[in-house]
């Protein structure tokens, strides 16, 4: 147990020599100790199942609200019956407060009945004023909110353990890294997982909104909408991953700048292109004009942010080759 700890914290050197079996063994316990880490997350997320149901449910609630002020479905439907009762209840509320008003004479037995009625309308004019309901999605199958909620605890797990799990993947990798490679990778093993959470965050307040607002709205007039939960948690949970991989640009220009598969300097020439790439992005997300821009813009940051972290790794490199210090691909001045 002690040994598995260990492994799991300190990365094994270049000097050690260890055997195929050796790292197969230490591939073997470093999974293990990931999946305990994705399982311990997955028991937080499953006991937090409420609060991460509410926030996924956050921007259809605001939609699916303001669908029902309109009277717009079913839901929609049933608000405007209950608000032309509550509207009917006030009114006769106020007949009764006239009719047992001051100067009022009315026999004792009228007087009751009316306080009576009167109290009653309160009541109904109270439970009618209530904002409007269903700002969850529905279920159809009798299984489904449990299968449900465990799908988005395990998404959740995911997001939670993924710096660990990057963090094995580095030090199972790291060994085979001369020094000065270990020095250019790690900044960039330790941005994905920033990068990933910042992509979620823009998904979940820009694009989920959006595209909730777009579907929810598109035809709406032609449809009775009722959110199903399966589908929806599923969209939803695409929709973060895509954004949280897309911020994974400026991770990926630094990547193919130092294969050599491109230079900094010929993506600064065809930055135009980028351009017209992170707009069709943009486009292909759902949305309307507002959002297209919205989306379109940090993009493009993304990809100038890759290109002056790029052109920042190749002059550095360029400077050690002068120096007669080995490249990144192990190559030396010269």
């Amino acid at each position: 147990m002690l040994s598995a700890i260990r492994t799991a914290v300190r990365p094994v050197d270049r000097e050690d020599e260890l055997s195929l079996v050796g790292h197969l063994d230490e591939l073997r316990t470093r999974l293990i100790v990931s999946l305990v880490v994705i399982g311990v997350a997955f028991g937080f997320c499953f006991w937090q199942n409420n609060r991460l149901l509410h926030i996924i449910d956050r921007p259809l609630a605001h939609q699916t609200q303001t669908q029902v002020r309109a009277g717009h479905g079913p839901l929609g439907a049933t608000y405007t019956v209950a608000q032309s009762a509550r509207d009917v209840a006030v009114q006769l509320r106020t007949v009764v407060g006239v009719l047992d008003g001051p100067g009022r004479h009315q026999p004792p037995a009228a007087q009751a009945t009316l306080r009576r009625v009167a109290g009653s309308l309160e009541r109904d004019v109270g439970r009618l004023s209530v904002p409007p309901q269903g700002d969850k999605p529905v279920t159809l199958g009798i299984g489904e909110p449990f299968t449900t909620t465990v799908t988005i605890s395990l998404v959740f797990a995911l997001i939670l353990a993924l710096p660990f799990v990057l963090y094995q993947a580095y030090a199972f990798l790291m060994p085979a890294l001369h020094p000065h490679e270990r020095r250019h990778i790690r900044p960039l093993v330790m941005s994905i997982p920033f990068l990933f959470v910042a992509g979620v965050t823009f998904g979940y307040f820009v694009v989920l909104p959006a595209a909730v607002h777009f579907f929810q709205n598109f035809n709406s007039d032609q449809f009775n909408v009722l959110v199903q939960a399966n589908q929806y948690y599923k969209f939803a949970a695409t929709t973060l991953l895509a954004m949280g991989l897309l911020f994974q640009v400026p991770v990926g220009i630094v990547a193919i700048t130092r294969a050599g598969f491109v230079t900094p300097q010929r993506l600064r020439k065809h930055r135009r292109y980028a351009v017209v790439a992170c707009g069709l992005v943009a486009a292909v997300l759902p949305g309307d004009v507002v959002t297209l821009q919205l989306e379109t813009v940090p993009l493009y940051l993304l990809f100038e942010l890759g290109v002056l972290l790029a052109g920042v790794a190749d002059r550095r490199a360029r400077a050690r080759a002068r120096a007669g210090e080995p490249s990144l691909g192990g190559e030396s001045a010269g």
